[in-house]
């Protein structure tokens, strides 16, 4: 794992999509198109804005992203289809295509739809982050390290759903979903390349317990030390509990 400390939450974003754009473009030279992941919520906004920023060839890209909460409509402003609708497609020039998670419709028709579809295109870059509570997408602890389904219809833990409404998507716990459409930590670690952009101080504790405690479905995000190529990038406040041991080890 290749970990890169930044002063501030811009100077990660800046350089997690600066890495990010140089991989769609070497999979474009190499294979004549990019297949990637996008992840959302406020760990990626600095990493986004650098992204649509880059000069890359968006026809020649298709997209997939992580998760989506079960029953919220586009119109909701938690809903990450809508997140990623107004922060990064209607920003860039047209994809390939784009294959947008509906929770709308019924969940074990959509899970199966997407499965189909990400089968056939393996992934060169998936963008992730960090919950609070470790989760990698929403596998919240214990994740599923196991099942090889693409996605899962997964239940959000109160860690997870408390962090949604801090984050000020929701306007109370109660209104945060219960279920959420969520890729599978396996389908997840297929990609040739993944790009975990973790800021802020709040997820300090999550990112001690991803480097130093053992890789565990209770840790789900350890799982990321053992991907071949997977980047990891912090700021000062999230990585201010990290020994010196773990940051030599892992770096």
């Amino acid at each position: 794992m290749n970990i890169l400390i930044s002063k501030t939450s811009e100077e990660l974003g800046t350089l997690a999509g600066k890495e990010t754009a140089d991989l769609i473009r070497q999979a474009i030279a190499n294979r004549g198109q990019a297949n990637i992941i996008l992840g959302t919520g406020t760990s990626q906004f600095a990493t986004l804005a650098q992204l649509i920023r880059e000069d890359i060839d968006w026809s020649r890209v298709v997209m997939f992203h992580l998760d989506e909460y079960i029953g919220l409509p586009i119109s909701h402003p938690a809903s990450f289809r809508k997140y990623l609708q107004e922060r990064f497609l209607d920003k860039v020039s047209p994809l390939k295509a784009s294959y947008l998670i509906n929770g709308e419709i019924d969940p074990q028709e959509e899970i199966r739809h997407l499965g189909d579809f990400i089968r056939l295109h393996p992934i060169d870059v998936a963008l992730v982050g960090i919950g609070e509570n470790g989760h990698l997408a929403f596998n919240d602890p214990p994740a599923d390290f196991e099942t090889e389904e693409p996605y899962l219809i997964v239940d959000l833990d109160t860690a997870c759903r408390r962090q949604q409404f801090n984050e000020g998507w929701f306007p109370s716990l109660e209104d945060v979903p219960a279920q959420a459409i969520s890729m599978s930590v396996r389908q997840i670690m297929k990609s040739r390349h993944i790009i975990c952009s973790v800021p802020d101080a709040r997820k300090a504790q999550a990112t001690k317990d991803t480097l130093e405690q053992p890789i565990s479905p209770l840790f789900p995000a350890s799982i990321l030390r053992s991907h071949p190529a997977c980047s990891l990038y912090l700021d000062e406040s999230s990585a201010s509990l990290l020994t010196v041991e773990s940051g030599q080890k892992e770096g």
